[in-house]
């Protein structure tokens, strides 16, 4: 049985089920505008002729700009509140696509897309705290999954959209700046339905940390796999012998199982043990990962053990979330959402760096090796600190 840390706010069941629909609806607004901004961006300075370290500077500035920014949030929602808060964000990121629009320098885009990005970190995470604040213990892992499914759905339609309107003229940035506004009306409807999160406690991220080790943990690993294979799968497809148009389409196949099979890992997390459902998970990576040579050699196998593998890691990601909701006391939720998000972005930053290292030595092998040499390390870790916070117990 798990421990209710839920904060205990007076809602009516149906009204907690709409309070937890506002901000799963609002994540898909979120998750839209990502999706058409990370693409939009690399493709237009590409079509403009700029070299790869400066496309590569330009995907980098978001994350480096949440990571900037989430320390802040805690504080920023203590003064101003919830809704202030994540009306602010969707209101400046959507008014970033439209200053993008108009810019055609470059630096001005790279300087507007770390604003605009820093921005959209304050309804991410604030979204992520109201929803671990309502949500109770029996069901907190279907609903993050829902939440997950949600975002990542988002995600996915953000290269559809720009696949059907193109780069040029002005409806990329239309569709971007709308998914902004998007997540901003469920939260005005349900602004009455919203925890009180201006009660939060000022915490540094490094004692925020130890509030719930396993889910950081957790979370550095979900940054680590899901953008060392997102950012390069369609490159060890090709260096396995697939065409461009395969190898692409194992990315979208990793996408939708990571959609699809959210649901049944949230399943598990109310039903079993969280910390053995992310062990579990990390063994089951490190399989996949193994036998990702061998399944790139047939379209079957290599399509069933992306679609796996897109499942696992983004259940990392899931799982995290839910065991902070579990273990954290509702005054420091805030703080540990911060901490959480930093290290998923510490593991994103890392994972395709020290993957595409690994790759230069032997494209498939290589990436292979380090990827499951890291889950590797990193299960034998989560077993011991589980026995040992078991012991301290």
């Amino acid at each position: 049985m798990h421990q209710d840390t839920t904060k205990s706010i007076e809602l009516s069941p149906q009204q907690k089920a709409l309070s937890l629909a506002a901000v799963i609806a609002a994540a898909f607004g979120i998750g839209l505008s990502f999706g058409v901004g990370l693409p939009l961006t690399a493709l237009t300075l590409q079509a403009w002729s700029e070299p790869n370290w400066v496309i590569g500077l330009a995907g980098a500035a978001p994350s480096f700009a949440i990571l900037l920014v989430l320390p802040l949030v805690p504080s920023i929602v203590a003064r101003f509140g919830a809704i202030a808060t994540i009306l602010a964000g969707c209101l400046i990121g959507a008014l970033g696509f439209m200053a993008l629009y108009s810019f055609s320098s470059t630096v001005a885009w790279i300087v507007t897309r770390f604003i605009m990005s820093g921005a959209l970190a304050l309804p991410w995470l604030v979204g992520e705290t109201w929803m671990n604040a309502v949500a109770t213990e029996a069901t907190r892992g279907r609903v993050i999954a829902v939440y997950a499914i949600s975002f990542f759905l988002g995600f996915l339609t953000g290269p559809l959209v720009l696949d059907y309107a193109g780069l040029t003229g002005p409806i990329p940035f239309l569709m971007g700046a709308a998914g902004s506004g998007l997540a901003c009306l469920p939260i005005i409807l349900a602004q009455r339905l919203a925890p009180d999160l201006t009660h939060t406690q000022s915490m540094s991220v490094r004692a925020a940390l130890a509030l719930a080790p396993i889910a950081m943990v957790s979370g550095c690993l979900g940054g680590f796999a899901e953008m060392s294979y997102l950012s390069l799968i369609p490159n060890v497809g090709l260096a396995a012998g697939l065409e461009e148009g395969p190898a692409l389409r194992l990315l979208s196949v990793m996408t939708f199982g990571g959609i699809i099979l959210q649901f049944p890992i949230g399943w598990l997390a109310d039903k079993a043990s969280r910390v053995g459902v992310t062990v579990a998970l990390t063994v089951l990576f490190i399989g996949l990962s193994l036998a990702l040579p061998w399944a790139l050699q047939s379209t079957v196998s290599s399509t069933i053990v992306a679609f796996l593998l897109g499942g696992v890691i983004l259940g990392f990601y899931t799982l995290g979330l839910v065991i902070v909701g579990e273990k954290v006391a509702p005054a420091n939720l805030a703080a540990a959402n911060v901490a959480f998000l930093v290290m998923y972005q510490i593991g994103a930053i890392a994972g395709p760096v020290v993957s595409g290292a690994a790759m230069t030595l032997s494209p498939v092998y290589g990436f292979v090796a380090i990827v499951s040499a890291v889950m590797g390390v990193t299960t034998l870790f989560l077993v011991w600190l589980s026995r040992r916070l078991t012991a301290i117990a």
